[in-house]
């Protein structure tokens, strides 16, 4: 028996996910505060400086508009370029941009520094996926992948804790609590950058810490899967019904959780009548439920080797969260509402990205990964701006939780489409 058939696959992946993943997680976790710690600014950084619900949706909505407009150039030069060195120039330039939020005096300048964080931050995500696939064969990708995203409902778990507190230190230094916010949180991403470009590693066949069988056996399995690296064709990638399919469903769920997001801990406010710092650990308590109930995905998902039912009842579920907050504004169908919707929104879209990795040939994953991500974070761009004119018009959220509800039964259509094109392919 030759050494390659002794090996413990098992271990060698831990081994990797180990080195790999945390590091990854922590840029996505500050990836991700970064781009929604505006939520906790709002009600003071809007009330300063004069802004309308409008205006704070325009400015939330179009960090999505460039950042899907260079998700798929940022894509094809990480190919080209390497990931450790792209994925860290992504983060030091948005730790930078970040980071200036805290000079935002007018519209257009709160405007012009969120356009180009999406244009720096561009590419990150799927840039992540596509590289995750070069390490994990799909039996355990699911789980790689849930393990890297949980970061995200972690992040609401640092902002819940160290928002409120940077909010209070209102005066100190001359600057604003939301200055502090911004600069506290953004500057962090440049020395996760600089660890990248350190510890980060390319390829399997490149590192140290796995034997020259161990690296023989991982390079093998993927190769049995067709996890070869070729240039792809955006027209081509659009092409591909799995990725319609699936951007679609990530441009009508990510179009309502951003909505959501970007105005979550003032829905919370209203709803529960808490304050600023009671708000902030309800957001924190959520974003732990969301990590679990995404990891719990993960693992199952690759255990029962299917991912459909998870999609559909995740989607439903966030559905009928999105249904209570329009019909009741009461602390407890509020919480209930809440509850729901974090426990079940993470699965949603991991389900998005298990799928794509699994239906998208290897060969094309880089680029089809960027163009579900394109579609997904267009549907992000337009809804907080929709929401915002209807706060305006209204007064209140019931009207822009009306449309979230709609979006949301639409993208239930499409995961039934999702489903049918498996079933198809089986």
């Amino acid at each position: 028996m030759n050494e390659t058939q002794t090996i413990d696959g098992a271990r060698v992946l831990a081994r990797a996910g180990w080195r790999i993943i945390p590091l990854l997680g922590l840029a996505y976790l500050v990836a991700f505060m970064d781009r929604s710690n505006i939520s906790f600014a709002a009600r003071t950084m809007n009330a300063d400086l004069g802004f309308s619900a409008t205006i704070y949706g325009i400015g939330g909505g179009v960090f999505f508009l460039s950042y899907a407009l260079f998700e798929i150039p940022s894509n094809i030069l990480l190919e080209r370029v390497g990931a450790r060195r792209w994925i860290a120039r992504i983060m030091i330039s948005w730790g930078v941009i970040a980071a200036a939020m805290m000079w935002v005096h007018t519209p257009w300048q709160f405007y012009t520094l969120r356009f180009l964080l999406g244009m720096a931050e561009a590419g990150f995500f799927p840039g992540v996926i596509f590289y995750l696939s070069l390490w994990f064969p799909r039996a355990a990708r699911g789980r790689a992948i849930s393990r890297f995203y949980i970061s995200g409902p972690l992040a609401r778990v640092v902002m819940g804790l160290l928002s409120p507190a940077l909010l209070a230190m209102n005066g100190m230094g001359g600057l604003k609590g939301w200055q502090w916010l911004f600069v506290v949180e953004g500057l962090p991403a440049v020395l996760v950058g600089c660890l990248v470009l350190w510890l980060l590693p390319e390829r399997p066949e490149t590192v140290s810490w796995l034997n020259p069988a161990e690296k023989a056996w991982l390079s093998g399995t993927l190769a049995q899967e067709g996890a070869v690296v070729r240039h792809g064709n955006p027209l081509a990638a659009l092409r591909l019904p799995a990725v319609l399919l699936l951007g679609m469903v990530g441009l009508l769920t990510t179009c309502a959780y951003y909505t959501f997001t970007l105005s979550e801990p003032q829905i919370l406010a209203q709803a529960t009548g808490w304050s600023g710092v009671q708000v902030g650990y309800l957001v924190s308590l959520g974003g732990l439920v969301g990590a679990g109930g995404m990891l719990f995905t993960g693992w199952l998902s690759d255990r029962s080797g299917t991912r459909m039912p998870f999609m559909v009842g995740s989607t439903a579920m966030v559905l009928m969260a999105y249904g209570l907050f329009a019909v009741d504004g009461g602390r407890t169908t509020g919480l209930i509402a809440y509850a729901c919707y974090v426990a079940c929104w993470g699965s949603v879209t991991l389900s998005v990205w298990m799928l794509c990795t699994d239906l998208v040939g290897p060969g094309e994953m880089a680029v089809a990964t960027a163009m579900v991500n394109t579609m997904s974070q267009t549907g992000a761009f337009v809804g907080p701006i929709l929401w915002g004119m209807a706060r305006d018009a209204t007064g209140t959220f019931h009207r822009g939780f009306i449309g979230l509800v709609c979006a949301q039964v639409l993208a239930l259509m499409f995961v039934a489409g999702v489903a049918q094109y498996r079933r198809q392919r089986a």
